[in-house]
């Protein structure tokens, strides 16, 4: 067994397995104690990974080839880590004044990551559900946290059952693609011959992998447990883990089944075109702000599957940027949802943000160009994510495709603008809570990075991840 080799593919993953054990043992000596550590010791460690996915950027193969990173999944490694230990950051404040900041918080998330970091390096099917399970497992318990609260119960049971028949659904398209191939290992599925036994574990495939990134049909999961979850793993749920299992749903299409993409290609397309309609007209409705942003999600992950459904050598890299711009996007958002606090408690309605500008001016502007971003409204840092992945489209002849995405862009405009406008032209109410320190940088920082100097860093990622764009 070569360690240099298996630190270089996997010492990330490696790094957050001795933490989270040390967090365990922590925990469990020190109990109460430990709590209010845990979550900024968690961060700490979140951001160490990052760091080192990024130090290890070239990756390697290791564990005989169950184990394989590279450049991009580094990249995206780091992205997923930053987010994880963000929503990290900004959930202290709110958890302790919901008397939930327990130990367990953290190490949770920690372990949610580990599995995000599994999956991205997986080069076995073997590998790859081993992944998921550890991300579902931890999210599962992450969305019922607040036991007392009956909405955050639900949200967990629901996530919980239909989680299980997506994993479900994998492992079963996973056991049909070994039984007609006699492979779990990607380069090896890639190179087996066409069967009709093939394509019908592919389908269930995507279909689990539909629900894990919230695409639509599978995505009727998304309101309920982002209403019921509390905001932070809300949060989390929106950033980091939606990179990793978008990332994912490339990486096996593209490796596994790239030589077959006449097969699948057209399914994507479906459900790329169904998630950008459903998002756009389903949050027309909503007047919750985080069901709002719920449905936002599954359109956003709809412009994200344009990409996907571009094929390797255009839609990979355009991928990674619309997804790392939409997860840092969402962090900032989430972190004005978390500021939503009178002394009653948190409140999420959409018209509790009326009269924001006067009576917290600076959180309505961050809110105001972090929505501009996240709709695509030029020059902000969103335009640029959805700009790469039409013209992904367009380069794959996906045109029709492209044309529904300007549509439900344009659809899209009404319930941004509503929010805007209840902020900007509503009627004054009472103030929010002060913004405790660590989530006014958040929003700060996010609000920053949606600017268009972000467009260097696109174009730096364009070019580490092997994109063909070039800006200017």
């Amino acid at each position: 067994m070569n360690w240099t080799e298996i630190f270089s593919a996997a010492g990330s993953e490696l790094f957050l397995v001795c933490a989270g054990l040390i967090g365990v043992l922590a925990g469990a000596w020190l109990k109460d104690k430990f709590a209010s550590l845990s979550i900024f010791a968690g961060a700490i460690v979140l951001f160490i990974a990052a760091a080192i996915s990024l130090l290890q950027i070239d990756g390697g193969q290791a564990f005989g080839g169950l184990w394989e990173t590279d450049r991009y999944t580094n990249l995206a490694k780091a992205v997923a880590y930053v987010c994880a230990g963000v929503s990290l950051v900004i959930a202290e404040g709110y958890l302790t004044r919901e008397k939930l900041i327990r130990f367990e918080y953290a190490l949770l998330v920690v372990f949610a990551s580990l599995g995000m970091g599994i999956m991205l390096s997986a080069n076995d099917f073997m590998t790859l559900y081993l992944g998921i399970e550890t991300l579902g497992l931890s999210s599962y318990v992450l969305a019922a946290f607040n036991r007392d609260s009956q909405r955050s119960s639900e949200a967990g049971l629901k996530y919980f059952v239909l989680g299980a028949l997506a994993s479900g659904l994998i492992l079963y398209g996973m056991s049909l693609v070994y039984g007609f191939t006699g492979a779990t290992n990607y380069d090896a599925v890639a190179g087996a011959e066409y069967s009709l036994g093939l394509l019908f574990g592919l389908v269930l495939m995507i279909t689990g992998l539909a629900f894990k990134v919230s695409a639509a049909p599978l995505h009727v999961w998304t309101p309920d447990v982002y209403e019921g979850a509390p905001t932070p793993v809300v949060a989390f749920f929106a950033s980091g883990p939606k990179v990793a299992a978008m990332i994912v749903f490339a990486t096996i299409l593209f490796e596994a089944f790239g030589t077959s993409i006449d097969q699948w290609q057209d399914v994507i397309v479906i459900i790329s075109g169904a998630s950008m309609l459903i998002g756009a007209f389903g949050a027309l409705r909503q007047t919750n702000i985080k069901r709002l942003l719920a449905y936002s999600s599954i359109g956003n992950m709809g412009y994200a599957l344009i990409a996907l459904a571009a094929g390797e050598e255009v839609g990979a890299a355009a991928l990674l940027v619309y997804m790392a711009i939409y997860a840092l996007s969402q962090l900032g958002i989430f972190g004005v949802v978390l500021s939503m606090r009178r002394r009653g408690g948190m409140v999420e309605d959409i018209s509790e943000l009326s009269g924001l500008s006067t009576s917290m001016p600076w959180l309505a502007v961050c809110m105001t160009a972090l929505i501009f971003s996240v709709a695509g409204i030029p020059p902000l840092g969103g335009f640029f994510g959805k700009y790469v992945v039409f013209m992904a489209g367009l380069e794959a002849g996906l045109l029709p495709l492209v044309i529904i995405g300007v549509i439900a862009s344009v659809v899209s405009l009404g319930y941004y603008l509503r929010v805007i406008m209840t902020m900007w032209g509503g009627d004054k109410m009472p103030a929010f809570e002060s913004v405790s320190g660590t989530v006014s940088m958040t929003i700060t920082a996010s609000t920053i990075l949606a600017f268009p100097i972000f467009v260097i860093f696109i174009g730096w990622m364009m070019g580490i991840a092997g994109g063909g764009f070039s800006f200017g």
